[in-house]
């Protein structure tokens, strides 16, 4: 009668089984991670192969404060168990990589205005190099414009068209 209720332990049964901690460990992350695509755009959602139920909990999330979000967030965590979080976190991390890149590159744009009306010939040089159509004297006059703007007061018009052209340059060279 005693064989009846005697189970075979093997090496693998342990390899399974997890603490408890790190199980409470493992929901932290997907509490996190349902964090992260909660404080993302519904834009952003959208380019996230996410399942349908999990696309509605995070949108109904974006209403809520506090308490409510914290036990949404909870909620969001559980469901994230069943879904392949592995693969949401790579396209989010990817989704971030592609926003911080933007992010750099509006940055050098904005640094190339500001050293232009600042009367940093160089950065002429380094702008021709780095752009085939290229056009030096509408950016001269551009920068004259900004700068007569900036002495008298007047709104910066010039320079949002500085900016603008510099943007439309960097557009036509990632085609």
């Amino acid at each position: 009668m005693t064989e009846d209720f005697e189970h075979d332990v093997t090496e693998g049964d342990f390899l399974e089984e997890k603490s408890k901690s790190q199980v409470k460990r493992e929901l932290q992350e997907l509490k996190d991670l349902g964090k992260a695509l909660i404080d993302l755009s519904v834009k952003d959602l959208d380019k996230l192969n996410l399942s349908e139920r999990l696309y509605e909990l995070i949108i109904e999330a974006h209403s809520m404060t506090h308490i409510a979000l914290k036990r949404q967030v909870g909620f969001i965590g559980s469901v994230m168990v069943h879904e392949d979080h592995q693969a949401i976190q790579q396209q989010l991390n990817k989704l971030r990589q592609a926003h911080n890149g933007q992010v750099r590159a509006f940055h050098q744009l904005e640094q190339w205005r500001d050293d232009l009306l600042a009367g940093d010939s160089q950065v002429m040089t380094v702008l021709r190099n780095q752009f085939e159509e290229f056009d030096i004297q509408h950016v001269r006059q551009l920068v004259r414009n900004a700068n007569k703007e900036a002495t008298q007061n007047k709104p910066h018009k010039s320079a949002r068209l500085l900016f603008k052209y510099l943007q439309q340059c960097q557009l036509e060279q990632d085609k």
